[in-house]
């Protein structure tokens, strides 16, 4: 594993550096770059996490897993065009001797900052990575000195039914019983999550809604906004030690009013094709049954499950003792609307890349 030495010059120690990254103002705090680990700068969010932290002046170093299809990118030591500005330190985060590299141990970073995430939500993969790769980096972070972690979770751990779920909530409860600083961030339904029906309708067919449409509704928050508000834990005291749900800006939305827009902005009558949630247990059942004899069955099974999940279950801050999702409890941060999104999408400005993140 090394870090490629191609894209910038030597870096000073933020612990003696005494430049701010822009000029305080009568009462206000000074902000200074730091040197921070970036894992999971790979997927959507990540970019734009590391986008934001090369903006905001800090130091940033990636761990990127190559594909088999990008080794060359290791023997070049060469970071992607998406990740401009940064350094890049090649390895598996879910190997443990990623973390005992010198590469890692010496290069004396300030923070941690993860977005790393299983791909699949499957049991297997969300252990691997959903806890047991984040608890080797905290180990190794507490061992060379780090003194802040920054992790993105999720919103739905309050209500945990799954198996990523639980994981994610395991390391949460590692972290912070750890003795770092930590913020730890729940972001509400990302906007690649609610994008997947658009192409659908472009070419006129239904919105698929579960029940009447409004069994559910979330606050989504964009890519940039999420990454300004993660960023802004390195230097924002209030958000330290500190489980942080956040949404996007405006009122909470339901499935059926994203679909009535998506209409609006089209210029086609309004169909939906109602899907019983009873449906989905049925598929549950059956794919569950299966997989206790093919392990194949048993990962679909958990993906459907996910997908039931995420049918019934509303991305808001949950009111434990009133029993039910609290809109008005659900903080905001940011400018961009799912429905600016949509607007964009709907002139051809393109859909974002959606992955795993594809429910149907």
């Amino acid at each position: 594993m090394t870090i490629d030495e191609t894209s910038g010059s030597e870096w000073r120690s933020t612990t003696h550096a005494p430049w701010p990254v822009h000029g305080p103002l009568m009462g206000e705090e000074v902000h200074y770059p730091k040197r921070v680990l970036l894992l999971g700068a790979t997927g959507t969010i990540g970019m734009a996490t590391a986008r934001s932290l090369v903006q905001r002046g800090h130091q940033v170093v990636c761990l990127l897993r190559p594909r088999r299809s990008d080794q060359h990118l290791q023997a070049n030591a060469s970071p992607p065009e998406s990740l401009a500005g940064v350094k890049v330190m090649w390895g598996d985060a879910s190997d443990p001797e990623v973390w005992t590299q010198p590469s890692f141990t010496g290069a004396g970073f300030d923070a941690v900052v993860s977005c790393m995430a299983s791909r699949t939500g499957s049991p297997q993969d969300a252990w691997r990575v959903d806890h047991q790769a984040h608890v080797w980096a905290l180990q190794a972070a507490q061992t060379a000195g780090v003194r802040h972690f920054v992790q993105l979770s999720a919103i739905c751990v309050q209500k945990p039914l799954l198996a990523f779920q639980h994981a994610k909530l395991a390391f949460e409860k590692t972290l912070i019983e750890s003795g770092m600083t930590y913020s730890i961030v729940r972001p509400t339904a990302f906007f690649k999550s609610l994008s997947g029906q658009l192409e659908r309708v472009k070419k006129g067919k239904p919105f698929l809604i579960f029940g009447d449409g409004q069994l559910t509704a979330c606050k989504p928050i964009s890519d940039d906004d999420l990454a300004d508000f993660l960023v802004g834990c390195l230097d924002d005291v209030s958000r330290h030690n500190q489980i942080l749900p956040i949404g996007g800006p405006g009122p909470a939305i339901t499935p059926l009013a994203q679909g009535e827009h998506l209409f609006a902005l089209l210029g086609m009558p309004p169909r939906f094709k109602r899907v019983p949630v009873g449906l989905m247990d049925a598929i549950v059942g059956v794919l569950s049954v299966l997989g206790k004899i093919i392990p194949a069955a048993a990962d679909k099974a958990e993906l459907a499950r996910i997908g039931r999940y995420y049918a019934t279950e509303s991305m808001l801050v949950w009111d434990a003792q009133a029993q039910r999702y609290d809109e008005q409890a659900t903080p905001s941060h940011g400018s961009q609307t799912l429905l600016d999104a949509y607007a964009r999408w709907v002139k051809g400005e393109g859909a974002p890349d959606r992955g795993e993140h594809a429910v149907f």
